[in-house]
């Protein structure tokens, strides 16, 4: 591996790094709430498994997130008629109107990074 890619992934991380502080300044949220957030907005009713599977986390870091989620009351848990053991996870209104207000004229997204959300 060529020692220019691993500067190039560096700069990367860095850029995530200060679009999260910038995401965490405007909105109290973290990279992962707010990606998490965007899944549980687009598919309504979602299972931790589903959401571990959208966001490439493990279940244990999924609960993290939903559980911060769920004290922001941005999402609500809600439980399978069928197996209460199963629970559904939807976003709240809260959580739509945070979403609305996060859009790309408010979110600078670093340069680094912005050819990759193009």
């Amino acid at each position: 591996m060529k020692k220019e890619c691993l500067c190039k992934i560096r700069s990367i991380y860095r850029a995530i790094g200060a679009f999260e502080q910038s995401l965490q300044k405007q909105f109290n949220l973290n990279v992962n709430e707010a990606m998490l957030l965007c899944v549980v907005n687009d598919k309504n009713n979602i299972s931790c498994g589903e959401i571990a599977e959208e966001m490439g986390l493990t279940n244990s870091n999924t609960s993290k997130v939903i559980s911060s989620l769920e004290k922001k009351k941005l999402i609500c848990r809600h439980y399978c008629k069928e197996d209460l053991r199963c629970m559904k996870f939807s976003i709240s209104d809260k959580g739509k109107d945070l979403l609305s207000t996060i859009t790309c004229d408010n979110v600078q997204l670093p340069a680094e990074i912005r050819c990759l959300a193009e």
